[in-house]
């Protein structure tokens, strides 16, 4: 995101359970950006709004192979 982009409003997925379990948080400033909730000052991973859609809608769907 380039650094016109507004301050981050980060917000941890709502299954999130605490226990470092696998989770992710979303920019509500800057729609589309995600991190890993167990890494806050890792990378940033970017998408448009409607491919980060797409993707939780597939993942919602069990599009994706459990690893």
């Amino acid at each position: 995101m380039s650094s016109d982009a507004h301050p981050a409003r980060w917000r941890k997925s709502s299954y999130s359970n605490g226990d470092g379990g696998e989770c992710i948080e979303v920019d509500d400033a800057n729609p589309g950006r995600v991190r890993d909730s167990k890494d806050p000052h890792g990378p940033v991973l970017a998408f448009s709004p409607e491919a980060l859609q797409a993707f939780v809608r597939a993942a919602a769907a069990g599009e994706f192979a459990t690893l």
